[in-house]
């Protein structure tokens, strides 16, 4: 056998041996899974996210080592300016460059091999679900851990949680796929995926599975929150047996003396979810600037682009990377009113740019920053103002936190238990659950969209618009039309257009004027009563039976046209006319559901497509 030929077998046998072991797992045979597939396969999409989730967060520390020389640049106290051990010769000016090499080597890999790696893949990942099947290339998480730890270890100022669930999605999406589990299996797997992955890098299992039902499923279902639930705890529970269990933030324990003091969370809230929105909107107003302003390669992009990411971190090195240890002391009330102010803008900023310039990583971790830095400065001014009412900074901060996620992502339930499990102090309940429930309606109140449903809403897809909608409203009478039956014109006898219709082999024929255009309908059943009970039936003609029929423009939608269908329920479709009113086609019911269940690729086709470039995300 040829060499060529021997390589190209081997994949294929390689694939084969792993679907025949996942069948034997799940004691399926393949293409034939049932519901037992699933339990085993959410617990081994657990542990590999889990492990995922653990090599993840140790590539984003080694990355972060090797461009900084330090664990972590945004633990620097303020005004400080690191040094890179290596490149001591460089001074602070290391840090313009980091991004910019970073850049350099994530660029070229996203653009080859994931381009919908880039970005803070959330969004990917819904769309996976809501159009696709559940359906993610294999090789996306592979690209998104490497490019993700890159660009967040050489600068990049976003978060670890887009990234890590996305990894963990694409896992169960392989997963199910090579056990070719059906579509609605295959995007619990993915969802379970999203949840482990959240569940092992925050410590936080059942904000983990919230997170899968609420935001990437939609769905609280009894059997999908189940499998959720298995894949979580084993993702947490691997991980907690690797790097152990610790909350992300600590608090004191928060009293709440004074029934006026829920005044100021509720104040707190509505501000969270007014700057939630300002956010998504500088997010994406910055983003479409780089496009616009772009003019080269796309792989280069990051590394051009970074050169600017590094002159913001060189102004304030706390937005380097994730940022929790600068998180942490505006929990501890370390900064003051007026540093915490500029983090905060400083961090929309750095945020936007890093994606707008192609980077890769989640907007979670920064909505927590932004409402941290937020909240502190909200408690110190209280403090200020009303001291017998305001509890302590690190308070007002956690309950910023989870009013600033709740504004971009409009997930409350998600909101409160995070911050929660985050803190592991439940005495701040109470106020969390009133300042996220403000923060969501008013972020609902100022936009339609979350930080996730407009990046794909800005692509021309619209999340919550049921997949026959879409086909109902997009295609047109003119392309799913069939050819028109024979025609009749009206003073045919009717005897003799009896006989036509029944040599059709349809319940109607259409019937035409002299010059061709539609007048109505030569319907079976009435024929049938007029030549049984007319005793002159032999006179009678088409126009003694004529009836009326639905009528629809070649150009008409879908939508438009099954409504013109359903006001005659009893007829055989309807008549499709152009502007003259002349007979140019057919339309039946059996038209539209053809064009409803049409292949679902041809369907997506437009929805497939990642930002700006073009290329497939899924396969």
């Amino acid at each position: 056998m040829p060499a060529s030929s021997v390589s190209s077998v081997a994949p294929a046998r390689a694939a084969g041996s792993v679907r025949g072991a996942l069948a034997r797992l799940v004691g399926r045979s393949p293409g034939n899974a049932g519901t037992g597939v699933l339990v085993p396969l959410s617990l081994v999409v657990g542990a590999l996210t889990g492990l995922g989730a653990v090599g993840f967060r140790w590539l984003i520390s080694h990355a972060t080592l090797l461009f900084s020389g330090t664990d972590d640049v945004a633990a620097a106290a303020v005004g400080d300016h690191p040094v890179h051990p290596a490149l001591g010769w460089l001074g602070p000016w290391f840090i313009v460059l980091a991004p910019a090499v970073g850049g350099l080597v994530y660029g070229p890999v996203v653009y080859r091999w994931a381009r919908e790696a880039r970005g803070h893949g959330v969004p990917e990942v819904m769309l996976a679900v809501a159009h696709h099947g559940g359906r993610i290339r294999p090789r996306v998480a592979a690209v998104k851990a490497f490019a993700s730890a890159v660009c967040i270890g050489s600068g990049g100022s976003v978060g670890r949680e887009g990234p890590i669930v996305q990894i963990g999605s694409a896992l169960g999406s392989s997963i199910g796929q090579l056990a070719r589990v059906p579509a609605d299996r295959l995007r619990t797997l993915v969802a379970a995926g999203g949840a482990a992955g959240i569940a092992a890098t925050f410590n936080a299992p059942v904000a983990g599975v919230l997170f899968a039902l609420e935001l990437i499923l939609r769905d609280f279902s009894a059997r999908s929150f189940g499998l959720v639930v298995l894949s979580s705890v084993t993702a947490s529970v691997v991980a907690r047996a690797i790097i152990g269990d610790e909350s992300l933030l600590t608090l004191p324990a928060l009293t709440v003396d004074d029934p006026r003091t829920y005044l100021l969370f509720a104040l707190l809230g509505l501000v969270a979810g007014a700057l939630g929105i300002g956010f998504v909107r500088v997010l994406y107003a910055i983003e479409d600037l780089c496009d616009r302003v772009w003019r080269g390669p796309e792989w280069a992009r990051p590394a051009v682009g970074g050169l600017l990411l590094g002159l913001v971190l060189l102004t304030l090195p706390q937005l380097y990377g994730v940022g929790y240890p600068v998180l942490s002391g505006a929990v501890d009330g370390e900064l003051v009113v007026g540093m915490l102010l500029l983090l905060l803008v400083g961090k929309v900023v750095a945020t936007s740019l890093t994606l707008g310039i192609g980077g890769s990583g989640g907007v979670f971790a920064p909505s927590l920053f932004v409402g941290g830095m937020l909240g502190a400065a909200f408690g110190q001014v209280a403090q200020m103002l009303a001291p017998d009412l305001a509890p302590s900074t690190g308070a007002f901060a956690v309950v910023g936190m989870g009013a600033m996620f709740a504004g971009t992502a409009r997930a409350p339930i998600t909101a409160v238990v995070m911050l929660f499990e985050l803190t592991g102090e439940y005495s701040v309940i109470l106020p969390l659950m009133l300042a996220i429930v403000l923060a969501t309606g008013a972020s609902r109140l100022l936009s339609a969209d979350t930080v996730y449903t407009l990046k794909l809403r800005r692509r021309g897809i619209d999340l919550g618009q049921h997949p026959a909608d879409r086909v109902l409203g997009d295609v047109r009478v003119a392309e799913v039309m069939e050819d028109a039956p024979e025609p009749v014109t009206p003073d045919v006898p009717l005897a003799e257009a009896s006989r036509t219709l029944l040599g059709s082999g349809r319940p109607t024929l259409p019937v035409l004027d002299g010059d061709g255009r539609l007048v109505g309908q030569l319907r079976a059943d009435l024929a049938a009563e007029e030549l049984e009970q007319d005793d002159e039936a032999d006179r009678a003609t088409v126009a003694t039976v004529l009836d009326d029929v639905a009528r629809v423009s070649r150009g008409a939608s879908l939508r438009e046209a099954l409504d013109a269908l359903r006001e005659h329920p009893d007829d055989d479709g309807g008549a499709v006319v152009d502007d003259q009113g002349r007979l140019v086609g057919w339309l039946t019911h059996r038209t539209v559901l053809a064009a409803l269940s049409a292949p679902q690729a041809r369907r997506a086709a437009p929805d497939s497509r990642p930002e700006r470039d073009g290329t497939a995300a899924t396969v």
